[in-house]
């Protein structure tokens, strides 16, 4: 009797905890949890304490955060007809727990095989070079593709980012050849740019130089044409000034034909001391000597007029 007594209790305490245990359930931050029962869909319950009918119903738990999901590496075939190796990494998001479980059998696996037929398709509409050089124009294709199936399973595809493209090894020696061709064109038009831009230079300076030489020439010039005009003008007025200060004198001094014989004769006096062999003699040189016959009887009339004055 007070084994029962005993036991009884003990079993009752044991069932209560296991009712609490089957009615009380915690969901934790990031998740969401969906009730069913008796197999059927019943409410959604947000993060916290929820509260169960034992043995009615079932808690499943889905997680609503941003979820990386990596591909393993996929073979495709270009448009081009190149075999590449492609790696790409699916961020996706549940958006509706319920669409989630009950409109597709496993959404994780239903993703993962959409991926990689949104992957091959795409990749099967563009050229090798054109999936190289436009990663980001292929993220979006694939990222819309997907879109279209996902977003009946509740399910959000944030982005796709292509990882790795790796073509055969025969295209990528290609490929580096081709970039080496391309490098050494674009080291020669470099080259080829810098030696005409030097030439450009050179001819630009050359030129400057040749301008300001015959600038330089040009102002030499005229300061040596104004030279040689101010000293014509000095030497025109200077001799105007003398030709005046003679004038000036010889009519100040009013001369009469002797004075003016015995100028003519100093004139030719100076004729015949230069050292030319020839002598110009004057078409007046009759009245010259004329005049020299008349200062002589001139002169040799003076002593005797100058005896009869005593």
């Amino acid at each position: 009797m007070d084994l029962v007594v005993v036991i009884v209790p003990a079993v009752v305490v044991f069932v209560v905890i296991i009712l609490i245990a089957l009615s009380v359930r915690l969901v934790q931050q990031g998740k969401v949890g969906v009730i069913k029962r008796l197999g059927q869909y019943r409410a959604i319950r947000e993060p916290g304490i929820v509260l169960l009918v034992p043995f009615v119903d079932q808690l499943q738990l889905v997680d609503i955060r941003e979820v990386p999901r990596p591909g393993d590496r996929q073979q495709v075939i270009s448009r081009d007809n190149v075999a590449v190796q492609v790696t790409a990494t699916i961020f996706s998001q549940i958006v509706d727990a319920r669409a989630a479980l009950f409109s597709v059998a496993s959404y994780e696996v239903a993703v993962d095989q959409q991926s990689r037929s949104a992957l091959r398709s795409v990749f099967g509409s563009v050229t090798l070079d054109e999936a190289l050089s436009g990663r980001e124009q292929i993220n979006t294709q694939i990222q819309q593709q997907m879109e279209a199936v996902t977003d009946k399973w509740g399910i959000r595809i944030n982005r796709v980012e292509i990882v790795e493209i790796l073509p055969p090894p025969n295209i990528l020696q290609a490929m580096a050849l081709q970039k080496q061709a391309d490098q050494e064109k674009r080291a020669v038009i470099f080259q080829s740019e810098g030696q005409r831009q030097s030439a450009i230079n050179v001819a630009d300076g050359q030129k400057q130089a040749a301008i300001l030489e015959a600038e330089g020439t040009r102002q030499a010039a005229i300061l040596n044409a104004e030279g040689t005009r101010q000293a014509a003008i000095l030497n025109a007025e200077g001799r105007a000034q003398a030709i005046n200060t003679v004038y000036s004198a010889i009519r100040q001094a009013a001369p009469d034909p002797t004075l003016v014989s015995i100028l003519q004769l100093d004139t030719l006096s100076k004729f015949a001391e230069s050292d030319n062999a020839t002598i110009v003699v004057p078409y007046e040189a009759a009245g010259i000597l004329g005049a020299a016959q008349a200062l002589r009887s001139v002169i040799q009339a003076a002593p005797s007029v100058d005896s009869a004055t005593p």
